[in-house]
């Protein structure tokens, strides 16, 4: 029996920070639109979900083909609320009219740098798992964390830890982060959560560093960007004869 699976997209329309950011132009087309399709191509998920508060959000989500089947309630939708509730209460929602599923995935509205085949292989991956644990996309800190520094109100870089700069970067073992693109979860851990959740029990799917898009600043926009249409030149010279 095949899996149902839903995907969740949360986009707030409150973003301080990179005004609209979830549907600002990106190279064309709207943020959101990548994800969405992304999602539906995958041919992964019985229901891809858009959980916003903001009309403009579901009006554009809408005229990409995506339903906005209900609104987040107001109360889940402030700049402290964290992700969990809002997963939990899209799957209730679904659930009270009796459309259940075994897997909910969080795919974030800012990743268009995410292919079909990631969502494809973070999928068999959780598969395999069984109901035991989730997948978190995750990526390698591009230099060593512990030989980080701080920087005081003069300019003058302080290091976090002295013990460590004599130590080549090889002998240090990798640190990841969380890529701020996709995470797969039982519906189970889903519903059963608490609060906001915790992180145990995480399995990594790695992501390249090309693919990771976490956009909190006009900065990394750019970057996204420029990473989005280098991939995009780089396919385009693969193809041609």
């Amino acid at each position: 029996m095949s899996l149902r699976r839903l995907a969740i997209v949360p986009a707030r329309g409150g973003s301080k920070r990179i005004l609209d950011k979830n549907i600002r132009n990106f190279c064309g087309r709207p943020m959101i639109a990548y994800i969405l399709e992304t999602a539906r191509k995958s041919e992964l998920f019985n229901m891809i979900h858009v959980s916003t508060e903001s009309p403009q959000v579901a009006s554009a989500i809408e005229s990409l083909g995506f339903p906005a089947h209900f609104p987040r309630p107001i109360e889940l939708a402030d700049d402290n609320t964290p992700i969990m509730p809002v997963l939990r209460y899209v799957t209730e929602t679904f659930q009270a009219r009796g459309q259940i599923f075994d897997e909910v995935w969080l795919l974030m509205a800012c990743a268009p740098l995410i292919e079909v085949s990631d969502l494809q292989q973070a999928a068999q991956l959780l598969s395999r798992l069984g109901q035991s644990r989730a997948v978190l996309a995750v990526s390698h800190f591009p230099a060593p964390i512990e030989k980080a520094f701080e920087c005081d109100e003069d300019g003058v870089l302080v290091p976090v830890s002295t013990d460590v700069f004599a130590m080549r970067s090889q002998d240090l073992k990798p640190k990841f982060h969380d890529a701020g693109a996709f995470c797969g979860f039982p519906a189970s851990r889903v519903l059963h959560s608490r609060g906001a959740g915790d992180f145990a029990r995480f399995t990594a799917y790695f992501l390249p560093r090309h693919k990771v898009s976490d956009i909190d600043s006009e900065e990394d926009w750019e970057l996204a960007e420029t990473l989005y249409l280098g991939r995009a030149a780089l396919k385009k010279n693969e193809r041609a004869p």
